[in-house]
């Protein structure tokens, strides 16, 4: 396996784990947002024509405090669960199983669960990200970083 690619002609029937790792880029995730590697442990099991991939995938992203604007850099952990068939061996039309999100195809020799990884990671992203959960933010009138020690603004009545 290379990068999130699993090569599907070197393995057999049953089950097989794996360690995979890949560059942010090769992922289409932004670099400067994402400044080391992805890694993931999965676990896959092939039954026939049928894949099943779970694990979690791991990376460090790199965000921006929505209280006080600094970056910081944030561990996110993601599960990641991919079933694939392969292509044309599917009973039902292979169109719906794709639009519906749920289904995966594959040609029998490799299997791509980049997007898979990129998506699951992003969903894992915190909507409003806050360097620590006692970050004070900055001051509303001068815009002093208040995580510092208090502005030199007077007190409102």
């Amino acid at each position: 396996m290379s990068g999130f690619i699993i090569n599907l002609a070197a393995m057999g029937p049953g089950r097989s784990r794996t360690e995979e790792e890949a560059e942010a880029k090769a992922l289409d995730l932004p670099e400067t947002g994402w400044p080391g590697p992805v890694r993931g442990d999965l676990d896959i099991e092939r039954t026939g024509n049928q894949v099943a991939v779970t694990g979690t995938i791991g990376a460090v992203a790199r965000l921006e405090c929505a209280r006080c604007l600094r970056t910081f850099d944030r561990p996110i952990e993601a599960d990641l669960t991919v079933f694939a068939d392969r292509t044309g061996s599917a009973r039902r039309l292979e169109e719906d199983l794709e639009r519906d999100q749920y289904m995966k195809f594959h040609d029998g020799r490799q299997l791509d669960i980049r997007e898979e990884a990129r998506e699951a990671l992003l969903l894992e992203l915190p909507i409003t990200p806050h360097c620590q959960e006692a970050c004070r933010g900055l001051c509303p009138r001068c815009g002093a970083d208040l995580n510092l020690g208090p502005c030199g603004c007077p007190e409102s009545p």
